[in-house]
């Protein structure tokens, strides 16, 4: 597979994961600054050819190992938007609550208490309630 095939693939799964109105939005911001276009295809490539479309785990096990890393790297932005995207991967919210418990105890309080802030969030914006932050 060449370059431009691992990257129509990899905006496939992307698609398939966030839909095709968030990449539409990130396609935008790519071609208002094409700066950091580079990056992007990058990622597209690596991140949802290379990995997200490997056979060893399935996308749910993919979903909660993602987020288990950016809970522990203390990335509340970035776990949001796959927090967002865990139901469709199969990850229900008391699995959610669970690996956010989990990852408090090893990854800290700081970080666990702004995942929890985080999936409270999300969870609000897709029930419609008022965001509890």
């Amino acid at each position: 597979m060449d370059e431009q095939e691992r990257f129509a693939s990899g905006q496939e799964m992307r698609r398939q994961i966030l839909g095709d109105e968030w990449v539409e939005r990130a396609q935008a911001r790519i071609d208002a600054n094409a700066f950091d276009a580079e990056y992007h295809e990058m990622v597209t490539r690596h991140v949802w050819a290379e990995i997200w479309q490997r056979p060893g785990l399935d996308r749910r096990t993919r979903s909660l190992t993602v987020m288990a890393m950016l809970i522990a790297l203390n990335r509340p932005e970035e776990l949001r938007l796959h927090l967002s995207l865990s139901r469709k991967n199969g990850v229900s919210r008391e699995e959610v609550k669970e690996l956010l418990l989990q990852a408090t105890v090893y990854a800290g309080v700081p970080a666990g208490r702004n995942a929890f802030l985080a999936a409270s969030e999300v969870f609000a914006e897709e029930d419609g309630e008022p965001s509890p932050g």
